[in-house]
């Protein structure tokens, strides 16, 4: 089968568009037909070769050579112990700690799969996953948005924030979207009520607050964002670098108590929530924001373009099968 490989860490000119062994499902797994994947910042990170990927994920080259986490596709095998599953089946997920769905051919936990809606192209699952849960599990579970209320989502022009938009919209909150210049009239178009050009604009600095701070970017120090919380507000960063993400941990119960204004970490639970992502799909309430059209030996191209945070929403690479 065709993947696309890396075997060093670096920028997107190490990905090689390779002919490898088409892999075989154990007991418990499936062997999914690829269509679609999607490209996360995991991803990113893994190729370049962050500190803490290198820990986990080989020290001096990877291990997991071919990334793409967020795929969606048809069942091609079944192993004996599956159950949920079988041949034909139209299935998405996010396969995070074990990737390869930069490939015509993956296997996967039936665990990490859910049905594909027939009104949902594959391009649409793939742009899923990982985003959509993250949005979800920000806004809902840890940030526990209520109707009404005031949101204001830093680095609103991808995934995740493209998400999140969508899914405050249906609490009637009063959104402000940060991001670039370019990406400013799409986030309108989603229903963000304000918008703030991030180069023009400090939004820890313009004297307003709100109920909520999601953070995609956290680029930011967490005791600045926290001026922008109302008495009692919650900031809930979905990711960034580790010594921002320590510095919530550790400052976090220091803000609390001397502010009552909450700071939390979004640990992601993959695929928690994708049964509920369908239901809204289905019923017209959200819908994947795509940008660009890639084949599978565009990959390198889309990872530049990821790495350069240029894409709005999601970039999603189809894959076809003679």
């Amino acid at each position: 089968m065709k993947a696309i490989v890396y075997e060093k860490y670096g920028g997107p000119g190490n990905l090689q568009l390779k002919e490898v062994p088409t892999p075989t499902p154990k007991d418990d797994e499936v062997l999914i037909k690829v269509y679609a994947v999607s490209i996360n910042d995991w991803d990113h990170g893994l190729l370049c070769g962050d500190p803490i990927n290198r820990m986990m994920f080989g020290l001096r080259k990877p291990k997991k050579q071919i990334l793409g986490s967020d795929v969606a596709g048809r069942i091609e095998a079944v192993g004996k112990n599956v159950s949920k599953f079988q041949p034909g089946d139209d299935v998405y997920g996010d396969l995070s700690g074990k990737w390869g769905g930069l490939a015509e051919y993956v296997c996967a936990s039936e665990n990490s799969l859910a049905l594909k809606p027939a009104s949902m192209s594959y391009e649409q699952a793939a742009a899923i996953p990982q985003a959509a849960m993250l949005a979800v599990q920000g806004l809902i579970d840890k940030a526990k948005i209520k109707q009404g209320q005031k949101i204001l989502l830093n680095g609103a022009g991808g995934g995740v924030g493209t998400f999140a938009i969508q899914i405050a919209k249906l609490y009637s909150a009063e959104i402000t979207a940060v991001d670039s210049t370019h990406k400013l009239d799409m986030l309108l178009s989603l229903g963000a009520d304000h918008v703030i050009d991030y180069k023009k604009e400090d939004f820890t600095k313009n004297g307003k607050q709100y109920d909520i701070v999601l953070d995609v970017k956290t680029n930011r120090s967490v005791f600045d964002c926290a001026k922008a919380l109302k008495p009692g507000g919650i900031y809930a960063t979905v990711g960034g670098s580790i010594g921002r993400l320590l510095q919530a941990l550790f400052v976090a119960p220091w803000i609390l108590l001397f502010s009552k204004k909450k700071i939390g970490i979004v640990a992601l639970k993959t695929n928690k929530d994708l049964v509920y992502m369908n239901e809204l799909f289905e019923t017209g309430k959200v819908k994947p924001v795509i940008d660009g059209h890639y084949k599978l030996e565009d990959a390198p191209a889309a990872m530049k373009v990821f790495g350069k945070a240029e894409h709005k929403g999601k970039l999603v690479i189809s894959i076809e099968h003679n």
